[in-house]
C-alpha cells in the first residue's frame, strides 16, 4: 500500500510538471507573434512573467516531491521519536503541528524568491522585508494556535468515534464554513487597513446596485492592499450580516467609476447566482471523499511504514496527500468555476445598462495590463489549473472584437524551454 501511495503522488507530480512544460513552450512560442490585449512590450513581459512563474512552480513541484519522500521515509517516524509528552492529546497535537512547523520553515525560501526576487523584477512587490517577517509571522503564529485547536479537534473525534472519518469531515466542514465568515475580519485585524468607502457617490452607487440582486453588506471598504502588491483585486467576504464589499484601493485608482460598478456587477452575479454555496459545495464534496480514503487506509501502509495507527499518522498523511486529491478534483472544480464566471460576466454587463457590456470588457482589460496576465494558456492547463474562463473567451461572450489570436499556428507546438 505505501508503494501504492508513492506512485500516485509521483504520477501527480510528473503531470504536474509536465503540464507546466507545456505552458511554459506555448508561451515561449506566443509571446513571438502578434501581441493580443496588450502593446507589443507588454505582452512580452506578460508571457516573460508567466514564464518564469511557472518555471518557479517547476521547482517548487520538484522539491515537494523530495519532502515527500523523506516525510515518508524518515521524517515522520523522526517526529515522534523527539516528541514524546505525558498526555496522549497533547503528543498528537505537537506532532502534527511540528510536521506544519517543519512544511512552513521549508516553504519560506520560495515566498521569499517569489516575493522579493521574482514580483519585484516585475513590478508587483511594493511590501518591505520587514512587513514580510510581520505578515510571516502572524500567519505563522495564527496557524500554531488555531490549528492545534484543529487538530485537537480531529484528535478527539479520532480516539471517541468508530466512524470518526465522518465526523472528522463534518467537523472540518464546519470549520471552514467559519473560516469564510471570519477571513474579512481577520484579514482587516491583522493584515491590511480597512476603511469605509469615503466617495460618497460611489457608495450610493454601489448600494443601489446591491440593492438591485438583494445584497445586504454591512459596508463598502477600502483596503491598503498598494503597500504590499500593485495588482487589483476586490473581494466580497463574509456570510449574512457580516458580508462587506473590500476593494483594494489599486482597484479604486486604475478603474474608472462605471468599469469599477461593471467589476461589482459581475461578483454580485456571482452572489445572485449562489456560487459562493456551490463552490463551498464542491469543497465539501472534496474533503469528503478525502476523509473517506483516508478514514478505510488498511493497516498494512501502517506496518509498511514502522508505525503504529495513531491519530497523528492518519492526519499527516492526510494533510502530505491533499495537493493530489486537489490536483484531480481541479478539473471538475474548474468546469463549474468557468460556467458560473460566464453566467456573472451576463449578469454584470446587465446590471451596468446598456453599455455594461463595454465597461466591463474595458475592465478586464486592464485587469489583464495591470496584473500582467498573459492573455494565451495551453489547453491542458487551461484544463487543470484555470477557474476563470480565458480573458479573450469572456471578451468574445461580451461581444468584444479581439481579432485573430492566431493560436491555431500553436497547436502541437509547444517549444518546452525551460
Amino acid at each position: 500500500m505505501l508503494t501504492v501511495i508513492v506512485g500516485v503522488y509521483t504520477i501527480y507530480v510528473l503531470v504536474s510538471i509536465y503540464t507546466s512544460v507545456m505552458q511554459i513552450g506555448y508561451i515561449n512560442q506566443a509571446k513571438r507573434k502578434t501581441p493580443v490585449l496588450l502593446s507589443a512590450s507588454e505582452f512580452l513581459k506578460a508571457g516573460n512573467y508567466a514564464v518564469a512563474k511557472e518555471k518557479l512552480s517547476i521547482v517548487n513541484s520538484f522539491v515537494d516531491y523530495l519532502f515527500f519522500i523523506a516525510w515518508m521515509g524518515f521524517g515522520i517516524s523522526m517526529l515522534q521519536a523527539n516528541i514524546f509528552l505525558e498526555s496522549e492529546a497533547l503528543m498528537n497535537v505537537a506532532i502534527v503541528m511540528g510536521f506544519l512547523v517543519v512544511n512552513s520553515i521549508l516553504s519560506l525560501p520560495f515566498s521569499y524568491y517569489e516575493k522579493f526576487v521574482l514580483d519585484e523584477e516585475f513590478g508587483f512587490n511594493k511590501s518591505t522585508l520587514g512587513l514580510w517577517i510581520k505578515d510571516t509571522l502572524i500567519a505563522f503564529v495564527m496557524t500554531l494556535v488555531f490549528g492545534s485547536l484543529v487538530v485537537w479537534g480531529i484528535y478527539e473525534i479520532i480516539v471517541n468515534f468508530t466512524l470518526w472519518w465522518l465526523w472528522s469531515f463534518i467537523f472540518i466542514f464546519a470549520v471552514v464554513i467559519l473560516i469564510n465568515m471570519l477571513y474579512p475580519a481577520f484579514r482587516a485585524t491583522f493584515f491590511d487597513k480597512l476603511t469605509p468607502l469615503k466617495d460618497e457617490e460611489l457608495d450610493d452607487k454601489i448600494k443601489e446596485l446591491m440593492d438591485k440582486t438583494g445584497f445586504v453588506s454591512s459596508g463598502v471598504f477600502v483596503s491598503d492592499a498598494s503597500k504590499r502588491d500593485a495588482r487589483l483585486n476586490a473581494y466580497f467576504g463574509g456570510f449574512g450580516k457580516a458580508k462587506r464589499v473590500v476593494l483594494f484601493d489599486t482597484l479604486i485608482e486604475k478603474l474608472t467609476t462605471k468599469e469599477l460598478l461593471a467589476v461589482l456587477g459581475h461578483e454580485l452575479g456571482h452572489f445572485a447566482h449562489g456560487d459562493i454555496y456551490k463552490n463551498i459545495a464542491l469543497v465539501g464534496g472534496m474533503l469528503f471523499v478525502m476523509f473517506a480514503i483516508f478514514g478505510n487506509l488498511p493497516e498494512s501502509l501502517y506496518l509498511e511504514m514502522g508505525l503504529s495507527q495513531e491519530p497523528y499518522l492518519v492526519m499527516i498523511l492526510l494533510l502530505l496527500c491533499m495537493p493530489v486529491l486537489g490536483f484531480v478534483m481541479m478539473p471538475i472544480m474548474g468546469i463549474v468555476s468557468r460556467h458560473n464566471e460566464y453566467a456573472a460576466d451576463k449578469m454584470g454587463s446587465e446590471l451596468g445598462g446598456p453599455a455594461g457590456a463595454i465597461e466591463l470588457a474595458n475592465a478586464l482589460q486592464k485587469l489583464v495590463t495591470e496584473n500582467k496576465s498573459f492573455p494565451l494558456s495551453h489547453p491542458l492547463y487551461i484544463f487543470f489549473h484555470y477557474t476563470h474562463p480565458p480573458v479573450l473567451e469572456r471578451l468574445k461572450e461580451l461581444g468584444v472584437d479581439v481579432g485573430d489570436t492566431d493560436q491555431t499556428s500553436l497547436e502541437g507546438k509547444c517549444e518546452a524551454q525551460i
